[in-house]
């Protein structure tokens, strides 16, 4: 079975196929030169706990490595563009757009990450909004760590995906 061929991922799933494996069981990446340029986005987001000190912290802005949120998003950004750098069968592609945004939760003692990213392809966008958030919680991390060495990367999650053959998915467990 080929997932090229149209096949769901529940069908792909019960079968024990993977897009990324060919015949002999062997890595390849995906030929999508066949199909057609769409207008694709998808929508991932994070977290990152941390503890009442270095949220006040990074709430301030009095960490002494800069703006946490703006670096991080900044690298969040950077790190969609390079996925395919860093995650071996993604297939280059000129991103049309990038939204992260960090906001602080209060109740959670936490950053919320989403990461929106959009492009005209023949391929999706999910690994470059996933990357983007790990890239801007992983900065987040590396901003505080100084003050707090047990923070929590946690809930890194597809919340969304449009356009391409296999359709639209949104998550309903939010």
């Amino acid at each position: 079975m080929d997932y090229d061929r149209g096949l769901t991922d529940s069908t792909m799933a019960q079968a024990g196929d993977f897009t990324h494996f060919n015949g002999e069981g062997r890595a390849r990446m995906v030929d999508v030169g066949a199909k057609g340029v769409s207008r694709r986005a998808a929508v991932a987001a994070g977290r990152v706990l941390l503890n009442r000190a270095t949220f006040d912290r990074v709430r301030s802005g009095g960490m002494k490595k800069g703006d946490v949120l703006t670096v991080a998003q900044v690298a969040g950004i950077m790190g969609a563009k390079r996925t395919p750098d860093i995650i071996p069968m993604c297939h280059p592609i000129p991103l049309d757009g990038v939204d992260l945004s960090l906001t602080l939760d209060e109740s959670r003692l936490s950053v919320e990450i989403v990461a929106t990213v959009r492009v005209d392809s023949r391929t999706g966008v999910e690994m470059e909004a996933l990357t983007a958030v790990s890239v801007a919680a992983l900065t987040v991390y590396d901003m505080c760590k100084a003050l707090q060495r047990d923070i929590v990367i946690s809930d890194i999650r597809l919340l969304q995906k449009t356009g391409g053959v296999h359709g639209d998915y949104e998550r309903t467990d939010e």
